[in-house]
């Protein structure tokens, strides 16, 4: 067997021996490091948590773009989460994790779709008969 076949960083080229990690998944073992990741974590969810607060309540921004951009700083800091609280990468020893992930937001996905569709369709039919058929059912 040539060195090719049984070295997996010759075939796939990879050269180094370093793995995909994210910020908050380094594999040293010292408890200062996990500590400074999570304070950076906590950093990033505090800086963005007061960005949509003073952006909600300022005139920063032209007013109908205020929800956008609260959607953006949202889904920036699910991302913060994602990658320093929950250690989601795209490493291959986290394919279980991601793919976890994402059934769940599947799940409420079509839960929260199935309850509006649902609600629409109990308005439509307990809106109130107009008075002409209402009459005509009398008859």
């Amino acid at each position: 067997m040539s060195d090719f076949e049984s070295d997996p960083h010759l075939r796939t080229g990879i050269m180094d021996h370093r793995e995909d990690h994210s910020p908050g998944d380094e594999p040293l073992e010292d408890s200062g490091h996990w500590i400074r990741n999570a304070n950076l974590g906590l950093g990033f969810s505090i800086i963005l948590t007061v960005a949509a607060f003073l952006l909600a309540g300022s005139n920063l921004i032209y007013g109908p773009a205020i929800p956008v951009a609260l959607l953006v700083l949202a889904i920036a800091q699910m991302g913060v989460h994602l990658v320093f609280f929950l250690h989601i990468t795209t490493g291959p020893d986290n394919t279980n994790n991601v793919l976890a992930l994402v059934f769940g937001v599947l799940v409420v996905f079509l839960i929260v779709i199935g309850s509006i569709w649902i609600m629409d369709h109990l308005h439509q039919n307990m809106q109130p008969m107009p008075m002409e058929q209402m009459m005509q059912m009398q008859q």
